[in-house]
């Protein structure tokens, strides 16, 4: 089955975001196929490669990059969603003027298109948040 995930909760404010990494490791490991991670509203801070957690937290930020790395998962990050919240990447950088880049490299910075073409190409979308 061909799933995209939909992600809508930011890493540490509810389990939603855990959650949906747990559910995409089990998808791919039983053979299913991710077509798309699609980050959205909220969701968009599990891109930040800012932020800092304790040592005894997990870091979803971090285990979401390597998921995405291992996998070579197509990861999409909202761009209005993104902006708003301070996660940019080097052409948004560019874009608003800014010195910085917020977002992890593996994620595109995209539109609400992406989430449409995610749902023509698979078989399901789950959304988590």
């Amino acid at each position: 089955m061909k799933f995209s995930i939909v992600i809508y909760a930011a890493p540490y404010s509810s389990e939603a975001a855990a959650t949906a990494l747990r559910f995409s490791q089990a998808a791919l490991k039983n053979g299913h196929e991710v077509y798309r991670l699609f980050f959205f509203g909220d969701g968009v801070h599990n891109a930040s490669r800012l932020t800092v957690v304790s040592q005894d937290e997990k870091n979803i930020q971090q285990q979401w990059q390597q998921l995405i790395d291992e996998h070579k998962l197509d990861c999409v990050v909202c761009v209005s969603s993104a902006i708003k919240r301070g996660i940019v990447d080097k052409t948004e950088s560019t874009r608003y003027e800014m010195n910085a880049v917020s977002a992890h490299e593996n994620f595109e910075v995209a539109g609400l298109g992406q989430l449409i073409d995610a749902t023509l190409n698979s078989d399901r979308v789950v959304n988590f948040g």
